[in-house]
């Protein structure tokens, strides 16, 4: 197999944890890897899933475990419809490339599953003529490896997210930029000096919110959200605009 690379099972129910879908077998699982320095590519993802389709038994669950995700990528494992099959996206930590780290410490977790976030488009003028479109973000959920558990996450854990307001199905081009923390004259001198330009406070506060500012349509009729949480975890959605 050359886009799939392990393969495992997962861990019997116990007897004092059945449930109503509990199964006596445990669940196949396939995990297909990205590379180490480019994200995993919808190229990597449709050759994955071919090869699953060919294996006997059928997985149950399909991993992609990738330090980030082409868009596109991304979009493809979360909408594939392959029934009685799973596909999740697990990203790694940056600190598996580095060998001589410790990575024994409870705090120290290798792979983050998480969720899609959670947006709402809004469209808050009436006149087709001049239709605007408007996206706010209200959290995503995650997967807690300590216990377990699916918990979602408000927009406090967000730290930024990226809007491009038409998406083109290629490449994401963030039209709008916000960070979910107001910024101190501090962080402000330090942005001026990255960007090399003078940075106007009151502009700056337009862009710390969950909503974005007022867009028009592209020709390509869609938007891509990206949000990356307090612990640098990437996740996007596309919507189509109405």
């Amino acid at each position: 197999m050359r886009f799939l690379h392990a393969e495992g099972e997962t861990q019997p129910v116990s007897a004092t944890e059945k449930s109503e879908d509990y199964t006596a077998n445990p669940d196949r699982v396939v995990v297909s890897f990205g590379p180490d320095h480019a994200p995993l590519e919808q190229r990597q993802v449709a050759l994955a899933i071919e090869e699953a389709q060919k294996l006997v038994p059928k997985p149950t669950i399909i991993v992609f475990a990738a330090f980030q995700f082409d868009p596109e990528a991304s979009k493809d494992i979360d909408e594939t419809n392959w029934p009685g099959v799973t596909l999740l996206k697990a990203q790694m930590n940056v600190d598996l490339l580095t060998e001589d780290l410790k990575k024994k410490r409870a705090s120290n977790e290798s792979f983050w599953l998480i969720g899609q976030p959670d947006v709402t488009v809004e469209c808050p003028s009436s006149n087709a003529a001049e239709k605007e479109y408007c996206v706010s973000i209200h959290g995503f959920d995650y997967f807690n490896m300590e216990t377990g558990d699916i918990e979602s996450g408000d927009s406090d854990r967000i730290a930024m997210w990226m809007l491009d307001t038409d998406y083109d199905g290629r490449s994401l081009f963030p039209r709008q930029v916000f960070f979910l923390t107001d910024m101190g004259a501090k962080d402000l001198k330090r942005l001026e000096r990255s960007l090399k330009t003078e940075v106007e406070p009151e502009l700056m506060k337009a862009y710390v919110s969950t909503r974005s500012l007022p867009f028009m349509a592209g020709q390509h009729r869609r938007v891509a959200v990206k949000i990356i949480d307090d612990r640098g975890i990437e996740s996007l959605k596309i919507v189509e605009l109405e």
